[in-house]
């Protein structure tokens, strides 16, 4: 297994739990892992959405994985959907302040999968 397959797999199932996290069962699992209360159907509707796109990259990151052609086009999923969330929680950390341990464990996670990522991309494109 190249160790751009191994990369993506190994992100895959890091991603996959938090997305059920997210949108298995909202109203049970964000209170108990994040204190945040789902109360409205908008609110499960967007987290519901949340688990989708994680489980449809994750998907996408597994069939890369597994197939040569499309392993490129997989990390460079990966490394832009982690870029975009480490972003996100970068700028909520300029306007809205410290959030809870596990989300700057999360950041700094994200930061780490990007660079990795665009390195891999990168010795791709050089074979």
């Amino acid at each position: 297994m190249s160790k751009e397959s191994f990369f993506l797999l190994f992100i895959a199932a890091g991603v996959f739990p938090v997305s059920l996290i997210y949108g298995g069962n909202p109203a049970i699992s964000m209170p108990n892992f994040y204190g945040i209360e789902v109360d409205t159907v908008n609110l499960s509707n967007i987290l519901r959405a949340v688990m989708g796109l994680y489980i449809a990259l994750c998907i996408f990151w597994v069939i890369g994985a597994r197939y040569e052609k499309l392993r490129l086009s997989a990390l460079w999923s990966l490394a832009i959907f982690m870029t975009g969330i480490a972003s996100g929680r970068t700028l909520s950390l300029i306007l809205d302040g410290m959030p809870s341990p596990l989300f700057i464990f999360y950041l700094v996670v994200e930061i780490i999968a990007a660079i990795i990522g665009f390195k891999l991309i990168s010795n791709l494109q050089k074979n």
